[in-house]
């Protein structure tokens, strides 16, 4: 029987008569998305439709997910938040805190005891609250969800950004920060901007070397690492239909590299297969029987350009493999056209890893891809050229794939299989290299590829592709090698050519497993005792922020003028830091120090107006707080961009930085800012970035009547005694700006319990 299936009857149980008012109240015919949202509304029945884009709505997710890096914060908040147990079921996969070194056992065996304290820490608060905990080495939360809890029509948000993996199973999962998962567990409505709708109808099935990562891969170049903000991407079509639910998974989890708010696919044949495959035929049967609500209406089907607001057309029989990058996840090339463009931008042709793998690409069906291309290499007699690594995305995945002999064809390739963990797609990867520094160009199917993301070089050029395009390119060291057309010497001075890839969807004598790695909650936790010692550097137990002080804030030093892109990676960093994820002073050293200082052109490197000199980021700004001095951060466009990490936005409000100006925010950064009682502004004239100077004090103005799509002032004193001011948006809603004047949404929580 699948994990709560009590809980999975309810939704299907509830879900006819909800659409059926949803249908009614909008007078028209449902997207899946649609039937989705409004069968999970906080508050029934619904009286009136919500507008896309524009209302905030209240909504009651099913379950809850997180992964060990982020679920430190995530339940050291729930901890203060008063509550006995969590409220919806929730889990903890660790996965984050395993470093890519050697191999798979010594690697495991490495961060099992580097962090012990981390493990038992979680598994303990785990057992105390009510949460399943799955153990290092079961493997990435997005693949152990899609193996266990995902299901056709559920809503799931996750403390990752790539939590919409899940829409493989044709689920709204959407990736959020700790304070939103602290919310939901503490049994509390979750608040979204009603998405719009991106539609993309896919015609035409896939063949020869192109895959299901080709199409999101192709969609990344279409709408850009931020043309899906605010939007859910729904898949449709009889390509669709045609791909597996691993396929679909894989295309949902990218959909986070286009800030997406979620990506779907509407339930299907593949589907029922998957879940029946994975011991979840009680959940198959139970979706067969509502089956026409886990898709659009035929009549959205009919007329697509009438429901959605954008719409995409794509044939997969038309599609090529592609390689995206590097530095950016949206720069999309044709595999036809890779070559050339490695030779006119002087990217470093010679490739020395090829890494697949990782939550995006290591289901059944993409290792037997890859391995049919490995296999090429043992018996065409051609040595690979780069290194090789896999990532495992799960236990069940990898036991199976070792019985069924995948494993000993990478091994006889001479491929190194690392622990089942996130690992270098995270930079968790010690590299081997003589020269860390140097320009040099990987290959790999993971999702993203910011600048120094995998191992922390800045000039490592790193691109995206499928498994076996990885592979194909791992064999030929070259990175203007076409497998569809050229020709490769072997051992013995024979031009020989690769076949296309050939894969099995399903394990045809089913998975298999023998520990999978999980641990039930203790039935009653009350006398479970969680231990965080007072003088650890990996945990520290939070105390609450302070409220507004109910004035306009006045005289705040500029901290940084960040240029151009400013991910959460540039924010807070991962790799070496993910080890202080649970202890937020410490981890608040490396605040920003990725972003580069738009006055100097130099990452981590600002100045201080209290003394005039320049200093790192963190310390500049330790020596504000320090001084009682407020300071405000000024970026770029969809600052935030990438991952769901909260610490990017508690960081700052830790140390002082009391608002982040800039010309856009990713959706996930800005909800996470407003959740820690920070103000996250806009400009309304992007050219107003240009006004603020290096040595400005800066005021804002019109927070005693801060309200709702009223517009802030920013005045700016500059030091040479002139002054300008300008007008900044903000998307805070009423609720939101009680956040603010609360110090944060934690104590808007605890303060409902009495705690």
């Amino acid at each position: 029987m699948a994990f709560d299936i009590e809980m999975i009857q309810t939704v299907y149980a509830r879900m006819p008569e909800r659409v059926a008012a949803a249908r009614q109240v909008l007078g028209r015919p449902l997207t899946l998305s649609e039937k989705i949202l409004y069968s999970h509304l906080w508050e029934n029945p619904l009286e009136r439709a919500y507008s896309r884009g524009k209302d905030y709505v209240d909504f009651a997710p099913d379950r809850v997910a997180m992964q060990d890096a982020t679920a430190q914060m995530a339940l050291l908040q729930f901890m203060q938040a008063g509550r006995p147990q969590v409220a919806v079921p929730s889990t903890v996969h660790c996965d984050h805190l395993i470093q890519a070194k050697v191999g798979a056992t010594e690697d495991l065996n490495n961060a099992v005891q580097q962090s012990k304290e981390v493990f038992d820490f979680l598994s303990s608060v785990s057992n105390k609250y009510g949460v399943g905990f799955w153990r290092p080495g079961a493997g990435i939360i997005h693949q152990v969800v899609l193996e266990n809890y995902a299901f056709p029509g559920g809503m799931m948000i996750g403390t990752d950004s790539h939590t919409p993996n899940a829409g493989g199973l044709g689920m709204i999962a959407i990736g959020v920060g700790g304070a939103d998962a602290c919310d939901v567990m503490a049994g509390l409505a979750w608040e979204l901007k009603q998405p719009k709708l991106i539609g993309v109808k896919l015609t035409g099935k896939l063949s020869g070397w192109a895959s299901a990562k080709d199409v999101i891969l192709w969609v990344a170049g279409q709408l850009t690492v931020k043309g899906g903000t605010g939007a859910i991407v729904e898949y449709f079509g009889e390509g669709a239909e045609s791909m597996s639910a691993t396929g679909k998974a894989t295309i949902c989890n990218m959909g986070a590299e286009i800030g997406a708010t979620t990506s779907i696919f509407a339930y299907d044949v593949r589907m029922a297969e998957y879940l029946r495959g994975t011991s979840r035929a009680d959940v198959a049967d139970l979706a067969d029987s509502v089956a026409e609500y886990l898709r659009s209406d035929d009549e959205v089907y009919a007329d697509p350009a009438k429901y959605y607001d954008q719409l995409i057309e794509l044939d997969l029989s038309t599609l090529e493999p592609h390689i995206n990058g590097p530095f950016t996840p949206d720069l999309a090339w044709p595999l036809s056209k890779f070559a050339q463009a490695v030779q006119e931008n002087n990217w470093p042709a010679e490739l020395e890893v090829g890494l697949i793998g990782s939550c995006t690409n290591s289901s059944y069906e993409d290792i037997t891809r890859a391995a049919s291309v490995a296999q090429q290499a043992v018996d065409k007699k051609l040595k690979p050229r780069a290194e090789y690594t896999i990532t495992p995305g799960s236990e069940l995945v990898r036991y199976t794939i070792e019985r069924d002999g995948y494993i000993s064809i990478f091994d006889t390739m001479g491929a190194v299989v690392m622990a089942n963990a996130c690992g270098p797609c995270i930079g968790q990867w010690a590299r081997h290299t003589n020269d860390p520094t140097k320009k040099n160009s990987i290959i790999t199917s993971f999702n993203r590829n910011f600048k120094a993301r995998n191992d922390g070089n800045p000039n490592t050029h790193a691109f995206v592709a499928s498994p076996e395009i990885v592979t194909a390119f791992a064999i030929a060291g070259d990175l203007t090698f076409n497998p569809m057309t050229d020709t490769l010497i072997n051992e013995e001075g024979q031009a020989v050519k690769l076949d296309e890839p050939q894969g099995l969807e399903m394990p045809p004598r089913g998975y298999a497993v023998e520990d999978a790695g999980y641990q039930a909650p203790a039935e009653d936790g009350s006398t479970v005792e969680v231990i965080v010692s007072p003088t650890s550097d990996r945990l520290q137990l939070l105390e609450p922020f302070t409220p507004w002080e109910g004035t306009d804030i006045t005289g705040l030093k500029l901290l940084i003028k960040a240029k151009g892109k400013c991910t959460t990676d540039h924010i807070s960093m991962a790799g070496p830091w993910l080890k202080y994820r649970g202890h937020l002073d410490n981890i608040s050293n490396n605040l920003l120090i990725g972003a580069t200082n738009f006055f100097n052109e130099k990452a981590n490197e600002v100045k201080s107006q209290l003394t005039g000199e320049y200093g790192t980021v963190p310390g500049v700004q330790r020596g504000y707080k320090a001084a009682g001095v407020g300071t405000i951060v000024v970026g770029d466009e969809n600052y935030g961009e990438g991952s769901s990490r909260e610490h990017a936005a508690m960081e700052p409000r830790h140390l002082g930085v009391r608002a982040i100006l800039v010309k856009s925010f990713a959706r996930i950064h800005e909800t996470n800012l407003k959740k820690q009682g920070m103000l996250a502004l806009t400009f309304a004239d992007g050219s107003d970035y240009d006004k603020i100077r290096e040595d400005d004090t800066i005021d804002i103005v019109g927070l005693t009547e801060f309200a709702p799509e009223k517009q802030l002032t920013i005045v700016l004193n500059h030091a040479d005694g002139s002054t300008e001011a300008f007008p900044v948006n903000h998307t805070y809603n009423a609720a939101q700006i009680e956040w603010f004047k609360a110090g944060g949404a934690l104590n808007i929580i605890r303060r409902g319990v009495g705690a």
